[in-house]
């Protein structure tokens, strides 16, 4: 029974995979038609009433192609701490070294990228709180990057003004 499951689960990822798409076929299919609105795809899995998987798929756009790509999303949280009014960006990238990750801070947004062998990770982290760039303090350890900031003193900029 076990190996039926196996096979089976085998079976439908290898349909999944498959059957996503590449941007520009569906792009070139859809030009024409200007009034076909946005394009989605999707599948639902479920198990059947008689104990088999089901994959449904649904949307407009027909994949044919998964688009190719070694870069990872690093996974990454963002914790505000208003006691000691620091923000913290914790994000996991397991299997790279401290030495292969980068992190620079522009404008309020965090770019993190890593490299090692196989694994390369990327992502863009938008800060949606006031932060001090220059108090940035990074750690790795155990496949877990730790950023801190401290958040920026937000300065009055309102103005009393005489009435006369």
């Amino acid at each position: 029974m076990t190996n039926f499951f196996e096979t089976e689960i085998d079976r439908i990822f290898k349909t999944m995979s498959n059957s996503f798409f590449d941007v520009d076929d569906i792009f070139e299919e859809f030009k024409s038609n200007s009034n076909s609105g946005p394009l989605f795809y999707g599948y639902t899995m479920t198990v059947g009433p008689d104990g088999k998987p089901s994959v449904q798929e649904y949307g407009n756009a027909k994949p044919e192609h998964l688009p190719i790509s070694n870069t990872r999303e690093a996974i990454v949280d963002t914790i505000v701490d208003e006691k000691e009014k620091v923000v913290k960006l914790i994000a996991e990238m397991p299997g790279v070294e401290k030495t292969n990750v980068k992190v620079l801070v522009d404008k309020n947004v965090v770019d993190i990228s890593a490299e090692h062998g196989e694994k390369k990770y990327h992502c863009k982290v938008p800060l949606q709180h006031k932060v001090d760039e220059n108090s940035a303090k990074a750690s790795y350890k155990n496949g877990v990057l730790e950023i801190v900031f401290k958040q920026a003193v937000e300065k009055q900029t309102s103005k009393k003004v005489e009435v006369e």
